[in-house]
């Protein structure tokens, strides 16, 4: 099968998607990461619509050929949440099974906590529990991986930073994991005007000292069943907020921890996520 590309109309954006399965079947919601786009999820759509699900894998706001408002206080995440929230409505659905990679799980978990009608299922990849998370960072290991947070905070000197030698850094993170071609893809929608920033506005609006994620339930547990993959050699995120996932999910949970994997998990392991995404069709 291969995805189609549609243009989608939520909160008030217009947001490029790539789609594939049949119309009536279960609708899964796909949710990339920095500093990538809808195509990070390409193995795991196939894999979806071949299982009998309506797969969208959306560009988020700021990426690709999504709509890119100008401005951090329009990456807040209650505007991400709503994104999402507009995505199903705009496929006819009042629900959906929803998955995230990176800020797309970020995205994911804030979704589920305000929206539980409309979630049927919830898979993370790599970020665990907003409070898990949290919680982590009172221990040194957490604190040192997310140091880089410091740098994407700074208005123009992170842009200057990943710019610089023809965007050398942002293709260090990606490498070797993602496939030269797809990294050039990402790379270069992010070298476009504004896209940068853009991108870099999810860490500017959510988690600089003055967000902390107003008016959202971040200590709130999750009813739907929910699974968390996490690679063991991710270098952003560790253990403690991984294993400190299930105090915050009273549904059906389940942490899966890949041996080995890394922080690109959709590129590392495609089939075992494409097993985790189908196996929750079934939930």
């Amino acid at each position: 099968m291969t995805a189609s590309q549609h243009m989608v109309r939520a909160n008030g954006l217009r947001h490029r998607v790539l789609a594939d399965g049949p119309a009536d079947g279960e609708l899964f919601v796909l949710l990339h990461g920095f500093p990538e786009g809808a195509e990070s999820w390409t193995h795991q759509v196939d894999a979806l619509a071949r299982a009998g699900a309506l797969a969208v894998a959306p560009d988020m706001r700021g990426y690709g050929l999504s709509d890119a408002p100008e401005g951090a206080e329009h990456y807040a995440m209650a505007q991400l949440v709503a994104d999402v929230e507009g995505i199903v409505k705009s496929f006819g659905r009042e629900r959906a099974h929803i998955a995230g990679h990176d800020w797309g799980a970020m995205v994911a978990w804030f979704f589920a906590l305000e929206h539980p009608e409309m979630t049927s299922s919830l898979t993370a990849l790599s970020v665990g529990h907003p409070a898990a998370l949290a919680a982590a960072m009172a221990d040194e290991d957490q604190r040192n991986r997310s140091r880089y947070i410091d740098l994407f905070l700074m208005e123009g000197k992170a842009e200057q930073v990943l710019e610089a030698d023809g965007h050398r850094r942002l293709r260090a993170m990606l490498a070797p994991a993602i496939p030269p071609a797809v990294v050039e893809g990402f790379v270069r929608s992010l070298s476009r005007p504004g896209r940068l920033t853009a991108a870099l506005n999810y860490y500017r609006a959510n988690l600089s000292r003055e967000s902390a994620w107003k008016g959202l339930q971040r200590d709130a547990r999750v009813t739907a069943p929910t699974t968390l993959l996490w690679g063991d050699s991710d270098p952003a995120l560790g253990r403690a907020q991984a294993e400190g996932t299930h105090r915050y999910v009273t549904g059906p949970f389940r942490l899966e921890v890949l041996e080995g994997a890394g922080h690109w998990l959709q590129f590392e392991r495609p089939d075992e996520v494409a097993l985790a995404l189908t196996a929750a069709l079934s939930k």
